[in-house]
């Protein structure tokens, strides 16, 4: 795992610039989640108001909400496709996001309709260091 300005950011995942991460499954389907960024700088997550299965979502439209101690936030689906499956355990527990947020804080399942096409708009290897850096300079100029 990849350590950018004190964030976790796994080597194997590609990331969208709203914070999402997505991790491409052995069976063709991805996995969607909230990075280490996102949930160091929202703090302990509140609530969730997850999409639904069955949905079509298409490359950054927002598809839910999060909402922590700090703020309320929009979840961006970083790929198009089907919802096939959500994280309901995140219903009953929705700070698995804060704990664990390339595992058990998995948001969404996804069957996607342009893998290859979207995976070239995310950020990936070493492109991934540079977006980051970026990150907390702009976070560290809102807070001056």
């Amino acid at each position: 795992m990849a350590k950018i300005e004190g964030y976790n950011l796994p080597d194997d995942l590609y990331y969208h610039k709203d914070h999402t991460w997505v991790k491409v499954e052995s069976d063709g389907t991805v996995l969607v989640g909230m990075n280490d960024f996102y949930q160091q700088s929202a703090g302990d997550t509140t609530y969730i108001d997850l999409p639904f299965e069955g949905d079509e979502v298409e490359q950054g439209e927002t598809c839910g909400k999060i909402q922590s101690a700090k703020w309320v936030g929009k979840f961006v689906a970083p790929i198009s496709g089907e919802i096939i499956a959500v994280n309901e355990e995140l219903e009953d527990d929705c700070t698995l996001l804060n704990k664990s947020p390339y595992e058990k804080g998995w948001i969404m399942r996804l069957k996607p309709s342009n893998l290859d096409g979207d995976l070239k708009e995310l950020y990936h290897g070493d492109k991934v260091g540079p977006w980051i850096k970026k990150e907390v300079e702009d976070a560290e100029k809102k807070k001056a």
